[in-house]
């Protein structure tokens, strides 16, 4: 694993960052989670990339809150500013 963040998905909406941080930390030094509030995942970032492999390893595909979690390396964001069509409008008439 590259990178030391982790997309944790297939969470209940009542899950809280205490409740994730809690459970990462059993595999490893927590730095930071970031709940995405009504979409039911997560970024949980370990201090180093190979405590977020032995979290994923850990976790993914186990029960959590009666949902089974769904754990991958995070991806970088995609670039959303389509600048080819800026100021353009696509309407016909």
């Amino acid at each position: 694993m590259q990178g030391s963040k982790l997309y944790v998905g297939n969470l209940t909406y009542s899950v809280t960052n205490q409740q994730l941080e809690e459970l990462f930390s059993a595999h490893g030094q927590v730095k930071e989670v970031k709940i995405i509030e009504g979409k039911g995942f997560a970024f949980v970032e370990m201090s180093t990339p190979s405590e977020a492999e032995i979290a994923k390893d850990a976790l993914n595909n186990t029960e959590y809150q009666g949902r089974t979690l769904k754990i991958d390396e995070a991806r970088p964001p995609k670039n959303r500013d389509n600048r080819e069509n800026r100021g353009r409008s696509f309407r016909r008439y």
